[in-house]
Parts: C-alpha cells; structure tokens; sequence
C-alpha cells in the first residue's frame, strides 16, 4: 500500500463502526499495490496510465464519480463531457474508466442474482474462483449470522463447482480478539464442513469492500495464474457493489483497455432481510480504488460536500 494510504488505515475504531453498517472486511495495512499517481495500474507496470496531470485527472474522476453517486442518470450529459476532459489530460485513464462508467451505469450491474448457489454454465475448472465477501465478526471473533449465510452459498457452490478456488475476504473485525480475522474464520468454517484447504485462499488485509478487490486481485494475478473467471458470493443488496469493484480494479490493472485479467462472470447471494448500499457509497469505493482514500471515506460517513464541486448545468 502506498505511503498515501497508510494514515487512513489508523481510521479503524471508525471503520468498526461503518462494518456494522455494510459488508466490509478487516483490517490491514499491506498490499503489493505500490502507485502513488491514485491509479491501480501503475502497479502493473502501464507507464502509459500515469497522466502528466495527476491532479486533474484525480479532481475529474472524483467529480464523476460523486455526480453519477449523487444524481443517476441526471448526471450523464455531465459525465460524457468529464470523460472528454479525462481523455484529453490522459487517453489511457480516460478509456479505462469510459468502460468503468459503462459498467456502473448499466442496468445488468449484479443481475441477475442467482440465490443459494452458483448457476449452471460455469467453468468447472481452477479457472473459476469464488469470491466471498466478508461481514464484520462478534467481538469474541466468531461469525455473526449474516457472515454464516453467505458462507452457506458459498460452500453449495463450491460442490457444484468442486474444481473451483474459493477466496475467502476481510481481516480483522473483531473488537476484542485481535487473533481473529473474516477470512481466517470464514476458512475455518468450510473446512470443517469438508472443503479441501488446498482449494481455499485467504485475503485477510482489507478493511473495506474496495480493499477485498484490490488485495484479492493481488493474490489471484500472481499466486493463482489459472484463475481467469470471478463468481462474487455475498448478501443480495451487496452483490452490484462487489461486482463493480472487482470489474473496476480489474480494467484499472489491465496492461491495456481491454486486457483484463480477470473477469466476474456470476454471483450467487443470500437474500437478506434488509439491507441496502447506495449508489454514493459505490462512488466513494470508486474513488478509494483510484487511491484517493481520505475523500472516500469523508463519502462512506457523510462528510462530504457535494457542494464543493460545480452544478451538473
């Protein structure tokens, strides 16, 4: 993790906080993930994304992130021209997050939900890796219900698909057991319920949903080569922001537009009884992958001023 981000780490008695509210993983302060430009591709050696600009192609996505987050479809008009403006500083960044953008605002983002279960259809190969995202642990370190859910649907999937990885996501979240990890636990748990350990991954460093995908991808890209295709396990309302992210950090890391090396082609979800996140939690988890982590988090708790930012007209 970048130097830029380490301060924010320190936030943890607030992130517990916000856990309780959405599925976040655990806490952590290392990653491989070295840019310093807010842009994940930098780590993957595309020279050609690092803008002569930074600045203003910082101040340009966060604009359209937060006008999309703050206004839908309203804002569309307003965001094309912002991808000329992010183009021109940067024709790289600028294609790369055209596709983010495009991905975001489309009506498919996590539909279908498949519930219980992987659907039919998918590779039955170590292609495929199940991705199940964490939720924050009792404080005594055990799993809180919700947790236990998405555990379930995963586990059915990975019978269906028994060639499959599983990766577990989320550090540490427990208040009073500083030994006790999401995914350490969440690993426990399916091999007791006889999962072959060889076929499970742990990703125990994030903090928040954005730091599963970037951890994760970290992980798969350079210990698990044969993994191409994603399916994201989590709750149903939780499933489109998993899949924009793991779609996002993926497009930002591709050595070119169109280069993605890894691909979330499914989901299967655990219908919660209740439960929501909102488009402006997905912009400040857009804006915390491009690095800029202390705006993403003045998002995630309300702090921010749209205001700040010019009028869509």
């Amino acid at each position: 993790m970048s130097a830029k981000t380490r301060p924010h780490i320190r936030l943890i008695s607030f992130i517990l906080s916000l856990c309780l509210c959405v599925s976040l993983a655990g806490c952590g302060s290392s990653s491989s993930r070295s840019d310093t430009t807010g842009s994940s591709a930098a780590s993957s050696g595309d020279s050609s994304h690092t803008s002569s600009e930074p600045k203003r192609v910082e101040k340009i996505v966060e604009e359209m992130a937060v006008d999309y987050g703050s206004y839908g479809s309203e804002a569309k008009d307003k965001i094309d021209t912002l991808l000329g403006e992010l183009s021109a500083c940067d024709a790289s960044a600028g294609k790369r997050w055209k596709n983010i953008m495009d991905v975001w605002t489309s009506e498919d983002l996590g539909k279908q939900l498949n519930y219980d279960v992987l659907p039919d259809g998918l590779p039955d190969t170590d292609e495929l890796c199940i991705v199940v995202l964490g939720f924050q642990l009792n404080p005594d370190g055990t799993m809180k219900d919700e947790l236990v859910q998405r555990l379930t649907v995963a586990l059915n999937s990975a019978k269906k698909y028994p060639k499959a990885y599983i990766a577990c996501t989320g550090g540490g979240t427990a208040s009073e057991n500083e030994s006790a990890s999401e995914a350490g636990e969440m690993a426990k748990w399916l091999e007791q319920q006889g999962i072959d350990k060889k076929r499970i991954i742990i990703e125990d460093n994030s903090i928040t949903t954005a730091q599963n995908a970037i951890f994760t991808y970290d992980i798969l890209t350079s210990k698990y080569t044969s993994v191409k295709k994603l399916a994201i396990v989590s709750s149903d309302y939780h499933i489109a922001t998993g899949e924009l992210l793991f779609r996002a950090e993926s497009i930002l890391r591709a050595s070119a537009p169109g280069n993605e090396k890894l691909e979330v082609v499914s989901n299967a979800a655990w219908k919660a009884p209740s439960g929501t996140l909102s488009a402006m939690f997905q912009a400040g988890a857009l804006i915390e992958l491009f690095g800029d982590v202390k705006t993403a988090f003045d998002i995630y708790y309300d702090n921010y001023d749209i205001h700040s930012l010019p009028p869509l007209k």
